[in-house]
């Protein structure tokens, strides 16, 4: 464990216009990430929600003065992000316990091999542990990234479209499992799914328009997860899916 439960702190992120071939991305905003809160970026496709991500990752640092990151307790975030992209980026001869720990490996340091197989059990994937990404289903790729986020336990956590390949049922289970396993953790959450949002999110935003803008923060009502029948998280499903179709 890395002690991410004692590792709090608010960030403050300067996103910058962020040119692309010479078009601004965005409309300079600031985005604030309250400690121990989960913030869910929705927005239609190519909106730049998971460029918002890379920037906070600090993958597109070289972009001129794209983002500037304050934290509350004067350190940067260096050593304090984990960071779940996409595409699983699963290496393709490794296990896939071996890929969970392989952040342990490439630091030199011992993998936790017992902790692994238990997120691996909490994800279903006992049975597939010891194989490789090339005798695995997509979704089954998708649930080892994940875990392989959970296994690294750091206090800010960055997840594009966690969730994207399971199934419904799955795909539940596993939204119950993340918000249960970073507690406690800063998250940014991109997804196109708007009750996803709704069910992990303190705060929902949307990025609209081109340039691209936040809206006001949306602040779901209880305590993640958050129930799928709940009538006002439901209402406010509507709101949003009708928000995103205006901006379509």
């Amino acid at each position: 464990m890395s002690g991410a439960l004692t590792d709090r702190f608010h960030i403050t992120a300067h996103i910058g216009a962020s040119p692309y071939h010479g078009v601004a991305l965005f409309e300079p905003f600031t985005l604030d990430l309250p400690a121990e809160s989960w913030t869910c970026l929705l927005g239609t496709s190519g909106a730049g929600k998971s460029t918002v991500l890379r920037l906070l990752a600090g993958l597109q640092a070289g972009v001129q003065g794209a983002c500037r990151i304050e934290v509350s307790d004067g350190q940067t975030l260096d050593g304090r992000i984990s960071y779940m992209a996409q595409q699983d980026l699963l290496t393709p001869w490794l296990s896939a316990r071996d890929n969970v720990t392989l952040g342990d490996r490439l630091r030199g340091h011992t993998p936790d091999v017992a902790r692994a197989d238990a997120l691996l059990a909490a994800a279903g994937l006992t049975d597939h542990r010891l194989h490789r990404p090339g005798q695995l289903s997509g979704g089954q790729r998708q649930r080892v990234a994940l875990v392989r986020t959970l296994y690294e336990d750091r206090p800010l956590v960055l997840m594009d479209e966690p969730f994207s390949a399971l199934d419904p049922v799955t795909r539940l289970k596993l939204q119950d499992l993340s918000a249960h396993m970073l507690a406690g953790r800063t998250v940014v959450l991109v997804t196109h799914d708007p009750l996803e949002a709704l069910r992990l999110g303190d705060r929902v935003i949307t990025l609209q328009g081109q340039p691209a803008r936040p809206s006001a923060a949306l602040t779901p009502a209880g305590t993640r997860p958050r129930t799928v029948t709940d009538p006002a998280i439901l209402a406010q499903q509507g709101q949003l899916l009708a928000s995103l179709r205006g901006q379509s």
